[in-house]
């Protein structure tokens, strides 16, 4: 390489380890904050083990339906057993010296990071920021804001949705003989891996209203790929070993690309209108 791409190279490594930087010591500084409340998050994680979930009172109305409808069919699956049955307490356990401590570490350098996210997202357009016009540099405020809202968002629709019919159909494999037992790593790191995923499914649309308005992608070049869309989502959501999980990952993932089509074609950057050809 010749010394005028050496020098570029190297600046650019150093603005990289100069944003990095700020953003380890911010998502530090954040997880000082969340540790406080470290635990108030892990007891809404482990709410889903009670059975007692929003899906109780949509199971509760359906059989009571049920009942009206058709008695006998209610009696022989015996699902008033299912309506009336007691909360049960499935306790996490831990097999491992510090694993408490450690998971709740973990629990805090996740909440930290998103109470962080606009510093995060800030340093990052301020690495992109000089390949950009004046005018490119001025949607800082709305990509920072848009970003930030966009993975919350995907965050909590999974904790509150998605969280409880994944815990609600495991626990629905306990029968005589089969009793419940998690692990407080695997389960904390199952449900936190997820939230870093949702988060990031949900950022699809933001990135594609930003490449949009560069003028980079494009409605006409997003919508003849629905089939590619579905075919990586399907491969993404592969990764993860249950079908159920693969399932709820597949479906928001490619209604995003969904999104994303419509949103590049409403807020993508036009095309200045073809001049017309001069009389002969």
């Amino acid at each position: 390489m010749t010394e005028e791409k050496v020098l570029p190279f190297i600046e650019h490594l150093v603005e990289l380890r100069k944003r990095l930087v700020v953003i380890v010591i911010a998502v530090v500084i954040g997880m000082g904050v969340a540790w406080n409340f470290s635990g108030d998050i892990l007891n809404f994680v482990e709410k889903p083990l009670t059975g007692k979930t929003y899906l109780t009172d949509i199971k509760k109305k359906i059989y009571t339906q049920v009942k009206v409808w058709s008695p006998s069919l209610y009696s022989r699956y015996k699902l008033e057993q299912d309506i009336n049955a007691p909360e049960k307490r499935r306790p996490l356990n831990y097999s491992a010296p510090l694993e408490p401590f450690f998971i709740q570490c973990k629990i805090s350098m996740l909440a930290g990071f998103i109470l962080v996210l606009p510093v995060v997202f800030h340093q990052l357009w301020l690495f992109i920021a000089p390949g950009l016009t004046r005018k490119e540099r001025r949607m800082v405020v709305p990509f920072v804001t848009a970003a930030t809202v966009t993975f919350c968002v995907g965050a909590m629709f999974f904790l509150i949705v998605i969280w409880p019919v994944i815990i609600n159909f495991s626990l629905s494999y306990e029968a005589e003989g089969l009793q419940s037992w998690f692990n407080i790593s695997a389960y904390i790191n199952f449900c936190l891996r997820l939230i870093l995923v949702f988060g990031l499914i949900f950022e699809l649309p933001v990135l594609t209203l930003l490449l949009s308005r560069f003028g980079i992608v494009s409605y006409a070049l997003l919508a003849p790929k629905r089939k590619y869309a579905l075919l990586a989502s399907s491969i993404i959501a592969a990764f993860h070993a249950d079908l159920i999980t693969m399932f709820v990952i597949m479906v928001p993932l490619y209604l995003m690309y969904e999104i994303s089509i419509w949103t590049a074609l409403i807020f993508g950057k036009k095309k200045p209108a073809a001049q017309e050809a001069p009389a002969s």
